[in-house]
């Protein structure tokens, strides 16, 4: 079929062929469609693993929580009879054995989660400002602090662990053979020092991390900044607390964060240096709760601690997010104002 149209100049015809979908636009609804559906393609096995290795546990301790999950129904856990709260309120009684002993984990565990975050993070932190400057060697030296975060964490425990043997670990022989800072040699896995013995290694694999992050947040600060603060006559001091803390706020709610976590919930470092049966100093939650689940053939009781456990930390989380989002969106008054109303008052 041939169609006429009539050209510009009289008595001249343009011929030319057309097809039915002549007047359809272009087709881009399939490709749009294929381009927002990839990344959540991509995403699929990632969303899959994390649902079958985290959600679906989770929700089966929930669960079990509510059971009254022992020794005699582990064969059929499904067929365990149905308690309710009893297993929570058994828990949260800290007047009975049971929930004395997790009270006193939990407050150990605060405790140990405090001081081994705040050592981290101070010592993390002073090691990054140390390795900012320009010197020969800074590259080696940067490698070696990363050592601990590098090592997995059995071997660095194991080796912590014939360290501190009684008769013949290394901390024994300088503490006391070649220093002379103890009358005799220190019992460091069992008894009140192994608390410290927890805490020692703790940090000695913490540390790095903190410090591999804040060397990462120290590189966005100009080094204008501290050439104008040292014409100004700023100390060293001066302009940590004016320049470098300030500017690194964002990085450490973050690493505070992460590390509060890894350090509560820290289940490796106490198993591996004591075993299943961590001493009453260095009874951490999580020791606790796997005690109370796979020793006493109690998963009821066991599940509900972690769900406590979870909802704590839940909790904590929430709470500090909002502090620090408040904090960070808080409008700051310029000093000139400060110091006129002071002066107006």
């Amino acid at each position: 079929m041939t169609t006429t149209t009539a050209s510009a100049q009289p008595g001249e015809r343009t011929v030319g062929k057309s097809s039915p979908g002549t007047a359809r636009g272009p087709r881009r609804r399939p490709g749009r469609i294929r381009r927002l559906g990839l990344p959540y393609l991509l995403l699929l096995p990632a969303l899959l693993l994390e649902l079958l290795v985290h959600l679906v546990p989770m929700v089966i301790g929930i669960v079990m929580s509510f059971k009254e999950l022992t020794q005699f129904y582990i064969r059929d856990w499904t067929t365990a009879p149905w308690t309710g709260l009893d297993n929570f309120t058994m828990s949260v009684d800290f007047d009975a054995p049971v929930g004395e002993a997790l009270l006193h984990s939990f407050l150990v565990t605060c405790a140990f989660t405090v001081l081994s975050v705040g050592l981290c993070w101070l010592i993390g932190t002073a090691a990054a400002i140390c390795m900012q400057d320009t010197f020969r060697g800074r590259g080696l030296l940067r490698a070696i602090f990363l050592v601990p975060y590098a090592l997995p964490v059995y071997a660095a425990v194991i080796t912590w662990a014939f360290m501190f043997q009684h008769d013949n670990g290394l901390v024994n022989h300088v503490l006391h053979d070649q220093l002379g800072l103890t009358d005799k040699p220190s019992f460091w896995l069992i008894g009140d020092n192994s608390f410290v013995a927890l805490l020692v290694v703790s940090v000695w694999k913490g540390w790095p991390f903190a410090f591999l992050i804040v060397m990462a947040g120290l590189q966005n600060i100009p080094r204008e900044l501290y050439e104008a603060a040292a014409l100004d006559g700023a100390g060293v001091w001066q302009q940590i607390r004016r320049i470098t803390l300030p500017s690194l706020r964002p990085v450490n709610q973050v690493l505070v964060l992460v590390l509060f976590l890894w350090t509560f919930n820290d289940f490796n470092t106490p198993f591996v240096l004591f075993g299943k049966a961590a001493p009453e100093a260095a009874d951490l939650i999580s020791i606790h709760i796997y005690q109370s689940s796979f020793v006493t053939w109690n998963f009821g009781t066991g599940s509900a601690m972690s769900v406590l456990l979870l909802l704590f930390l839940l909790l904590v989380t929430g709470v500090y997010l909002l502090l620090t989002s408040r904090a960070t969106r808080a409008p700051r008054t310029p000093r000139k104002h400060e110091e006129r109303r002071t002066a107006d008052a």
